[in-house]
């Protein structure tokens, strides 16, 4: 029997999200990384499928889903935050059949960009997507660190926090950051998070004014972080440390791209260190990567 590729449903994103992490740790253990990525609920997902259905796909056998891709776009942006194959599946062509019903999300968006965050190592995924036009642009570093070292090492100037809400005046503020760091509005991903119970998300002002915003959940995760000028990212990398370790989390991480000389900066002065290196791959050029940290390879 032919395999079947269909549309996303949600009774589906629970046995994707098995795929999901054994395609991630069989990738990340054959190249001596260990296993890196663990189960847990697809709220972002089903945000997902119930703001646009058309970016979620699965590849599907008798029953059983091999495949899943999954897409979302803000304003002119396309955004592919997930392909994965299911371990042994691989070499079908199931991800370039997936991919294709992915960019037609994108086509019928009228995406004037496509962008996505993948593994630097995943050479045989970047080849797929250098095929359909999006090259790696920059680096993209993880960064983890414990907890208890990142106490001992807290200093630096930091910011005033305005625990968000979901008010005209907060989306308004960050739609400004978000305008001067990414191009595009993300409001409904702002709303998502805002109203994500395991996640905290502050304006950041110095003195009077708002110079952005950032957002840490209960694992200790930073992100996503924006800043409307550049000279104040490291005041406030430094603010979402803190928060990150209030959190009480056991460990404290973060994405931070290779072009933000701050932000990696202030990482290796609180004894963060690299755990995963990832590259962003885009159509085109976009965005102020040096005044916005992304919150993992799904959001961005």
């Amino acid at each position: 029997m032919p395999l079947v590729y269909r549309p996303a449903r949600a009774q589906d994103l629970e046995r994707v999200d098995a795929i999901v992490v054994a395609s991630i740790n069989d990738l990340t253990e054959r190249h001596g990384f260990g296993s890196m990525a663990v189960s847990r609920p697809p709220h972002f997902q089903s945000f997902s499928l119930k703001d646009d259905a058309a970016g979620l796909w699965v590849a599907e056998d008798t029953g059983e889903i091999l495949g899943f891709a999954w897409s979302w776009v803000c304003g002119d942006l396309w955004f592919l935050a997930q392909l994965f194959v299911s371990p042994g599946q691989q070499g079908r062509g199931i991800g370039n059949e997936l991919i294709k019903r992915t960019l037609e999300h994108a086509r019928k968006s009228g995406a004037a960009n496509k962008a996505l965050i993948t593994f630097t190592f995943n050479t045989v995924s970047q080849g797929l997507y250098i095929r359909h036009g999006l090259f790696p642009r920059f680096p993209i570093y993880n960064f983890s660190v414990t907890r208890e070292h990142l106490m001992s090492r807290l200093r630096g100037a930091q910011l005033r926090c305005v625990p968000l809400e979901e008010t005209a005046s907060h989306l308004h503020s960050l739609a400004q950051s978000d305008a001067r760091t990414l191009g595009i509005s993300r409001e409904k991903h702002h709303k998502y998070l805002i109203n994500d119970g395991a996640t905290r998300g502050v304006l950041l002002y110095a003195g009077d004014d708002c110079v952005g915003y950032a957002y840490v959940d209960s694992n200790g995760q930073i992100g996503p972080l924006a800043v409307a000028r550049a000279d104040a990212l490291g005041a406030a990398f430094t603010t979402a440390l803190t928060l990150a370790a209030e959190s009480g989390s056991a460990q404290v991480s973060a994405f931070l791209p290779g072009t933000c000389d701050t932000a990696l900066s202030v990482a290796v002065d609180h004894g963060v260190r690299i755990t995963l290196p990832m590259v962003l791959m885009a159509t085109r050029d976009f965005g102020n990567w040096t005044q916005y940290l992304p919150r993992n390879p799904g959001f961005m």
